[in-house]
């Protein structure tokens, strides 16, 4: 360590960083005036840490509000007349906006941190919710009024719903990015990971509630109404930029130099390093500067003042080096490929029918019965209960069940086996996702066999299935990129993986919209609207749910090659 009052039994390399490393550089001198380690400075970076946990858990809260699509989807259809394809339409521009930038919102929150992330969520989504709400006013006052369909509300409501999308990945990823790196060295990293990612499904149950209850229209004599989607869109515009105000100041990775160093170490002693240039050139510039040579005195006071000014270039040119390393290595890997190819097979049914599960329930019974045997608020809430128990549940599981490795950074490839000697027996993380793949799969089942028809107040098995299991799926997803791949380039890493998801989401909504409309047009005259929206009978819905069954399996084979297969993360030594 560059200091001369104080020892460290850290490598040499490690120098304490600024707590707020990722809002700005580094000043020449805090690396060395930190090195004490004052009880000052201590009680600094934990303060910075709590707001930053406290800001992580407010932008997950935020992005949960994305999940309550299915509340106001059915009134796009009955208030301004949208068809089934126009509502996935819309669905699919939302969870495309919500994917496909994740790669490059990860990207950059890596190398300019989450705090800049948040401020272009606050333009995104106050701007994306607010210009919802004037379109759905807008289409719901001219139908009320003319009884004509407004055509530009459609392309326009697109376009509000890829900004909430883009929005909703960049107050995500800046949140699960703070927690993963802030708390990877702690001793319950997995739920401290996961506790943002439970808030976003806490805070689905949250907003339905108090969205369906409070948040409704009124008729001329006063009483209650219809649930109001314009106010409830107006609510979350002004919400989530507040939100992402707040992310904003305080979202940082801290001691983040340290984690890089600490990653470079790691690669070093692990032979991964051998021929970089950058490092040939520290080298020869000091004997014992950052890793580069194990026998020389990094203590060395005239060392420390010859490089004091090159210390930030120097600190922003090894981090660029080690996360640009990092992603080729990522890109590489080809159990990655497996990994994400089976990802994407599972998750994109369960996405599919959390957009849609509101059009679902309305093909259960045929217009005559009149009573509401159940409502769409009620299995937001279910899902959203069931999702965030399930987060919790994997969580506790990947901490206190699952086999530890000894470090926070990349171990893939390494040929190494961490598992301490006499550890209990273990649940492997991998066995958990494909369990959480196959509950899902038997919600979807249950749903094909058409065992729900005529049966409304049954629909509860599948949202509770399908909750429980894409809960678990999505906490552990990034548990196990962070354990196989390490924690400095998680928001690249994790992107990348994240995009996968939109393809099935999309492809989903559309096979679903295909067979709904295809039903729709073969209905009698007694089941149907005038306009031929509607859709009723297992018809609309069975050959769809009986093809995502056998999608979800084949994702858990893949997932199952990456682990036990040819050179899998078994056979390599990984520990996970």
């Amino acid at each position: 360590m560059a200091s001369t009052s104080v020892s460290d039994d850290r490598a040499p390399l490690l120098r304490p960083s600024s707590p707020a490393s990722t809002l700005g550089p580094l000043s020449s001198n805090s690396s060395i005036l930190d090195g004490s380690r004052t009880s000052s400075y201590r009680a600094k970076t934990r303060f910075l840490r709590i707001m930053a946990f406290i800001g992580s858990l407010l932008a997950a809260a935020a992005a949960g509000t994305i999940t309550v699509f299915s509340l106001y989807g059915p009134s796009f259809q009955s208030r301004l007349r949208f068809t089934q394809f126009e509502i996935n339409g819309v669905a699919s521009a939302m969870s495309l906006a919500l994917y496909i930038p994740v790669p490059l919102i990860g990207y950059m929150c890596d190398r300019t941190g989450p705090s800049r992330i948040a401020l272009i969520s606050a333009v995104l989504l106050g701007g994306g919710y607010g210009l919802a709400a004037g379109l759905y006013r807008r289409g719901d006052v001219a139908l009320g009024g003319l009884g004509r369909k407004d055509l530009i509300i459609f392309p326009s409501m697109v376009f509000a719903f890829v900004l909430i999308g883009a929005g909703t990945a960049c107050v995500y990823v800046a949140s699960v990015t703070t927690c993963a790196k802030n708390f990877s060295k702690g001793k319950y990293r997995g739920l401290m990971l996961v506790a943002p990612i439970a808030t976003l499904g806490f805070s689905g149950v949250l907003v339905s509630q108090v969205a369906s209850r409070i948040l409704y229209e009124k008729h001329a004599d006063g009483s209650r109404g219809e649930f109001s989607v314009f106010y409830f869109f107006v609510f979350l515009s002004v919400c989530l930029t507040f939100v992402g105000l707040f992310g904003t100041f305080t979202l940082r990775i801290i001691d983040e130099d340290e984690l890089i160093n600490e990653a470079v170490d790691e690669l070093e002693r692990s032979g991964l390093l051998e021929g970089s240039e950058i490092f040939r050139r520290r080298s020869t510039t000091s004997s014992g500067y950052g890793i580069a040579s194990a026998g020389g005195d990094p203590e060395d006071g005239g060392f420390i003042n010859s490089i004091k000014d090159d210390e930030d270039d120097n600190d922003a040119l090894k981090k660029t080096w080690l996360l640009n390393s990092e992603t080729r290595r990522f890109l590489s890997d080809h159990t990655m490929w497996w990994f994400a190819l089976g990802f994407w097979l599972i998750i994109g049914p369960g996405e599919a029918f959390i957009n849609n599960f509101g059009t679902v329930i309305g093909t259960l019974h045929t217009p005559q019965i009149s009573e509401s045997i159940t409502t769409p608020a009620t299995h937001v809430s279910i899902i959203a209960a069931t999702n965030t128990v399930a987060r919790l549940v994997v969580g506790s599981l990947s901490d206190f069940a699952s086999p530890k490795p000894q470090s926070a950074h990349l171990q893939g490839g390494l040929h190494l086996s961490h598992a301490p000697a006499g550890q209990r027996i273990t649940i492997s993380r991998i066995a958990l996702i494909i369990s959480a793949g196959i509950i899902i799969s038997l919600g979807t089942l249950i749903l094909a066999t058409g065992a729900i028809q005529e049966h409304g107040d049954r629909f509860w098995m599948v949202s509770s299935l399908i909750g429980a299991g894409y809960g678990g799926l999505f906490s552990l997803m990034p548990i196990i990129v962070t354990i196989i791949w390490g924690v400095e380039n998680f928001g690249t890493n994790f992107g990348i993986v994240a995009l996968f998801p939109a393809i099935g989401s999309t492809m989903w909504g559309l096979i679903y919209s295909a067979v709904y409309e295809a039903g729709a047009n073969t209905s009698s005259p007694a089941t149907h609207s005038e306009d031929d929206t509607f859709c009723y009978g297992t018809k609309c819905y069975s050959i769809t749910f009986w093809a995502m069954t056998a999608s979800i399996w084949v994702g858990c084979g893949m997932i199952f090659w990456a682990w036990k297969g040819r050179n899998g993360w078994a056979q390599r030594g990984v520990v996970i």
